[in-house]
Formats: structure tokens, C-alpha cells, sequence
């Protein structure tokens, strides 16, 4: 059996992304039209959970989509969510239906198409940082450099610390490493 997987992972999707607020999505029109050409018997099932498209918890309401490709399922959950990606209280029938979509271009991701339009979305959002916070961050940085720089005592560890550092950071401690580096080898000639 030829590898499918990665026929459609291979597939540049990226005409086919759209942009919602902050966050991407691959039409799922496009998504259905890719895996057919793919296998023409490629089929999805929206799960049920006792009758219902949808299955209502304490903590939200969730879909669950299976498509299956060339005899493998692989099936996604997806919770139902609004364009800022937070949980709906009481979904209607229109937010369902979006994101049983939703779910089943991701169950189809699952098969390779788009599968890394996702990457990193489970990751944890990083805050932002005001501009003080990101100077304080910046100079926390730099304090940790040279104290790094001062305490080495051998050329191999500056190189190491050297290899580490951002452009940003060797510009602004160029004059010190080179200082540094002086004095080891001062060290070594009179050792």
C-alpha cells in the first residue's frame, strides 16, 4: 500500500487557509475535495452520543468526527468553541455544525492533510510582556552572561557561552568576552 500519509502531508495548503482573528483554518470544502482525490472512498462520521450530534459535559460541549482513509479511522474530538476559541455555555444548532466542520477537517489533519497548520496550537499561549517587562527579561539575560563570563576560568567554556549567545547579546558583550578572553590567555602564558 503506498504511504497516503504522506502524499497529503506533502500537500501545500496554504492558498486554502483562512484567517480568523488570530487563528488559521483550512476551509473544509477544500480538506473533503483533497482526501477524495486521494481515496474516492474516503468516508467521515459524525459520532453520536445518544442520538445527539453533540455531547453535552460539565465542563462544555464536545463533537467527535471519524473519517476514514484507504480502511484506516482515525477519529478527532473537538469542543465547541467561538471565533476566539473559547467554549460556547449553550451552543446552538449553527455553532455545532461549525465545529463538527472544524473536527472534521482536524480528523482529516490526522490523516496527513494540514497537519501543520496545527502545530503548536496544544501549547500553552505565552503572556505578553510589557516593554519594561521585556527590558527586565533582556537585562536578567545579559547580568546572567557575564557572570557566566566572569566566573570562567577556561577559553572552552567562553567559547561555549559565545555559541550560546544572540546576536543582541555578543554585540553588547563583545568588548567584555574580549576582555575576558585577554585575561585567559594572560592566565595560560604565565602559567
Amino acid at each position: 500500500m503506498e504511504n497516503y500519509f504522506q502524499e497529503l502531508y506533502s500537500r501545500n495548503v496554504n492558498e486554502h487557509v483562512e484567517a480568523k482573528g488570530k487563528f488559521k483554518y483550512l476551509s473544509w470544502t477544500y480538506a473533503v475535495a483533497e482526501l477524495c482525490k486521494i481515496d474516492q472512498s474516503a468516508n467521515w462520521e459524525v459520532i453520536r452520543f445518544n442520538g445527539l450530534p453533540f455531547l453535552a459535559t460539565d465542563c462544555g460541549y464536545f463533537v467527535e468526527v471519524a473519517v476514514t482513509v484507504k480502511g484506516i479511522t482515525r477519529s478527532q474530538i473537538h469542543p465547541v468553541l467561538d471565533n476566539n476559541n473559547k467554549p460556547i455555555a449553550q451552543p446552538n444548532a449553527f455553532q455545532i455544525n461549525t465545529s463538527i466542520q472544524r473536527c472534521l477537517v482536524k480528523a482529516i489533519a490526522l490523516h496527513g492533510l494540514g497537519l501543520y497548520i496545527y502545530s503548536g496550537e496544544d501549547l500553552p499561549e505565552q503572556p505578553q510582556l510589557s516593554d519594561e517587562e521585556l527590558a527586565q527579561q533582556k537585562e536578567e539575560i545579559l547580568t546572567g552572561f557575564i557572570k557566566r563570563i566572569e566566573q570562567s576560568t577556561e577559553k572552552v567554556q567562553l567559547d561555549a557561552i559565545w555559541l550560546e549567545m544572540s546576536e543582541e547579546y555578543k554585540n553588547a558583550l563583545l568588548p567584555k568576552f574580549k576582555e575576558k578572553s585577554k585575561s585567559l590567555q594572560n592566565l595560560k602564558a604565565a602559567a
